[in-house]
């Protein structure tokens, strides 16, 4: 027989996965390998009772212990058979009664959706952190215009299914649980089609591209999503019922700005000064999400030192009031100074000395006494 596969392998997990990982996971490829969404394909069979077969194992604490230290000969199984196989049915019922309507269109004709649709929105910063109305291209699914979603040719013949007596939906069980699923004869219409519809081939839905206006909220940030509800794919109905359209979700990108940062509801931003300036002081123009403002550098201003410019920042999301906005200036050495720029440098520095640096004799003592 084959050698078993390890189980991690089989639910695509690492070894440090948590319980709820180890559901995810099983969740995931069911719904892909399910038999009843793969008709037919042995390979596909298969596959579901690998992936029921390592969930059982790994959902159990003690089992995945034993698994962990011994491998498949934990369960006296090795290549095949053993302990292992005796799959964990009430556990694996209760992820598949939540998994029904997934894998047959959501659970029938009440509780039909259409899938979600997810885009990504790039940002300026500035969009981010004021707020913005932006136009998002999508293309979804939605029902056939040309057919209006009866997914015959127009004029051509339209009969009731006779698999499903024109409901579009059977009835069947599975183990512990029955569910509906749509018709496979009639695809879920209920009808049978003479001839197809020529843009939809008989779906009753047909690719549409369209242009939606999305509010983004002041204080946003990079990452988040926002849902727009019944924008996602619209789906065919079945039985003549259409069944409810998903939603899109738009995942929020904000672009690096070339002098902003962000850290929480506060904007950081630094500015170079120049020695002198930092020595006497000095009055800078600082850029903020408003506009240009004045801020004054006292003298004596060390380099790194930070400044707030309250109420400066990013609105808080909730409308809880704004942040700050933080200045850090930083001295600016000259990189090339001219033979003068040099000696007058040099008549500068003898005339300061050293107790005008107290930082720097601070840690020469410090320093000294270090190693005394």
């Amino acid at each position: 027989m084959p050698q078993k596969r390890d189980y991690y392998e089989v639910l695509g997990l690492s070894r440090s996965a948590t319980q709820d990982d180890v559901k995810q996971a099983f969740r995931k490829l069911a719904k892909e390998v399910h038999p009843d969404r793969n008709p037919g394909d042995a390979a596909a069979e298969d596959r579901f009772k690998e992936i029921q077969e390592a969930f059982s194992v790994l959902h159990d604490a003690e089992k995945r212990r034993r698994y962990d230290r011994m491998g498949h000969a934990a369960f006296g199984g090795g290549a095949g058979g053993g302990e292992a196989e005796r799959v964990d049915f009430r556990a694996v019922s209760e992820i598949l009664e939540g998994l029904v309507g997934e894998v047959f269109g959501r659970g029938g004709r009440r509780g039909r959706q259409g899938d979600d649709i997810e885009v990504d929105l790039p940002l300026r910063f500035e969009e981010a952190a004021l707020g913005v109305e932006k136009l998002v291209t999508i293309e979804r699914l939605a029902p056939c215009d040309t057919c209006k979603a009866s997914g015959a040719a127009p004029g051509s013949k339209i009969e009731r299914c006779p698999a499903c007596n024109g409901i579009g939906e059977v009835r069947f069980q599975r183990g512990f649980f029955s569910a509906s699923r749509p018709c496979s004869s009639c695809n879920g219409s209920g009808k049978r089609i003479e001839v197809p519809c020529p843009t939809c081939g008989g779906r009753m839905v047909a690719p549409l591209k369209e242009e939606l206006l999305v509010r983004v909220p002041p204080g946003v940030e990079d990452g988040a999503i926002r849902s727009v509800r019944g924008a996602g794919t619209r789906p065919p109905p079945i039985g003549g019922q259409a069944g409810a359209p998903g939603d899109l979700h738009v995942r929020i990108r904000i672009e690096p700005h070339p002098l902003f940062s962000r850290q929480g509801a506060d904007v950081m931003v630094t500015i170079p000064i120049s020695f002198p300036e930092a020595v006497l002081g000095t009055q800078i123009d600082v850029p903020t999400l408003e506009g240009k403002v004045k801020m004054k550098v006292p003298p004596g201003t060390q380099s790194g030192k930070a400044f707030r410019l309250r109420g400066k920042g990013i609105e808080v999301f909730g409308g809880a009031g704004k942040g700050d906005q933080l200045v850090t200036v930083v001295v600016e050495v000259p990189e090339q100074i001219t033979k003068k720029q040099r000696q007058l440098i040099e008549e500068l520095a003898k005339e300061l000395g050293d107790d005008v640096q107290p930082l720097q004799k601070s840690f020469f003592e410090k320093l000294r006494d270090l190693f005394e």
